[in-house]
Parts: structure tokens; sequence; C-alpha cells
């Protein structure tokens, strides 16, 4: 059997997809069910349990194959990265609309109509997908009306089909937003979720993980003597740990050293993170 990565193809010893049937070995294989985020952020964890650690995590709108509920918990794969994981059951919905919108903005709340006085009913991150049925203006504020009837200010999104110039400047919004380990949204944010969803608004949907974009994520670069080579939206890559070019002499990144995103000199950061975890392990230009 060929080596798989479980972060990526949904095997278990006892259940496995079944588009892997004849590549792994398992008792029993399913078709995953298809199903959608229904909550604004879903951990996904790495086990079936409330005190699991958290791998990454979903967003509203995100659609996923379901392979196995119990117990509370439905295990799952993202379909947007293949990211594989255990959920709360109640985290899940139908997928009864097509997503026409994404959220464009850090954050923003859901109002239970189109009227920004209303108590919220919500809030979502920055790609979020939602489906946009209608428009309303009240007070000379407009919304976005969606088949619940709850409303998004309308500016707040843009179409699926557009996409961002450039995803540095994308990830220059997070600046400020606290560090999360396993977070990819604008409520809490890790390094390689930064990457991600900054490049998802740009038009790019990439792996989840660091690793994983330092094997994928465009061409290997040498920088040269003094790292001159390096230009704005280059990836500089730790072990376990990448931060992205702004300029020629300067990063960011989602960091826990800050806590935060942000900004750091390039040499800095590399002098910093050396003293405890090493020096840096490539460069790519994506």
């Amino acid at each position: 059997m060929t080596a798989r990565d479980a972060r990526l193809h949904a095997f278990r010893s006892d259940l496995a997809d079944a588009r892997l049937k004849g590549e792994v070995a398992a008792d029993r294989f399913v078709a995953g069910r298809p199903a959608r985020i229904t909550a604004s952020v879903a951990d996904v964890r790495k086990a079936p349990r409330p005190d699991a650690g958290v791998n990454t995590q979903l967003l509203f709108g995100d659609d996923v194959l379901v392979f196995e509920v119990a117990e509370g918990w439905a295990w799952i794969q993202a379909e947007r990265d293949g990211y594989v994981g255990y959920i709360a059951d109640t985290m899940l919905g139908g997928q009864d609309h097509a997503a026409t919108h994404i959220v464009s903005v850090q954050r923003t709340f859901l109002y239970p109509g189109p009227d920004l006085r209303f108590p919220i009913a919500g809030q979502l991150s920055m790609g979020s997908t939602v489906t946009v049925t209608g428009a309303a203006e009240t007070r000379g504020t407009h919304y976005a009306v969606l088949p619940s009837g709850e409303a998004i200010i309308a500016g707040h999104l843009r179409p699926l089909s557009d996409v961002a110039a450039d995803y540095v400047s994308v990830a220059e919004m997070f600046l400020g937003t606290p560090y999360l380990w396993g977070g990819t949204s604008g409520f809490g944010i890790d390094c390689s979720g930064l990457v991600q969803l900054a490049m998802r608004m740009a038009g790019s949907d990439v792996l989840r993980d660091s690793d994983m974009q330092a094997a994928t994520l465009g061409e290997p670069l040498d920088p040269g003597p003094d790292y001159a080579g390096l230009r704005r939206g280059d990836l500089v890559f730790w072990k376990g740990h990448v931060a992205v070019m702004t300029d020629t002499d300067t990063v960011i990144h989602a960091n826990g050293h800050t806590m935060l995103v942000s900004r750091e000199g390039l040499k800095e950061a590399i002098t910093r993170i050396g003293y405890l975890y090493g020096g840096t392990t490539g460069f790519r230009r994506p």
C-alpha cells in the first residue's frame, strides 16, 4: 500500500474513503456525504473529543464530505483543501443553495434583518461564503439579504468571481489579529492559515499546513547573499513556520512571539527564530 498523509486522506483501520479502496487497508469503505459548515468557525480536531487538539478550522459556507457521524462528532474532509478531521455534528447542514458571495473584510456581522440596530445574529470571517438572494436599504445603509432573511452589510461582500489583485495586501489586512494555533479566520489565525486565507482571496486555493506549502507553493527560490533576491510576495519557511515578504526587508506573519499578526524585519526574524527553533528551511515564490 502507498503511504498516505492522514491529514489529506480519510482513512482509519476501521473505515476509509471509498476513493481510497485498493490504496489503503480498512475494514469498510464509504462514499462521503456532501454537507456544508453552518457555524461561524468550526474547529477541526485530531480526535472526536472536546479536549482533542485543533488542527485547523473551517468557515461558514465551506463544503465538506462526511464519512461518519457518531456520538455527536462528524468525521469529515474539507472539499477546498482536503483536510481531514473531526467536527461537532451540530456545525453541519445541507447544501441547499449555491454560494454567490464571499466575505471580503476581516470580520463582519450577520443581522436578523436589514438593520444595523438589530441585535446581531452572528459574525463571519473573511473567506466565509454566502448565498445572496436579495438586497435592501435601511437609513441609507445597503444590505445583502440571505435565503434565511438574515442580512450582511453589502459592502463587506464581493462576488465569488472577483479576486484580490495582491495576496500580500490581503494578509496586511490582518495586522493585529490574535495568533491562534490552528486558526484560519479573522478571529484568530496562525502562520500558514494567514497564507492560505490571503491566497484564497486572491484566487488561489492552497494547502493548509506550512510543510505542505513549503513543498507545493510556487517555485523554490535562492535569495542569494544577504537575502537580496527576495521581493514582495515571496515566502520564507522555517520548520513549522512561514512568513510573507512585504518588501525586500520585511515580513508579515502570525507568530507566537507577539501572539499577533505582525511585521518584522526579515533578518531580525531569522535571528530570533533561529535562536530557539533553527534557521530557515527554504524560500519560495508563488
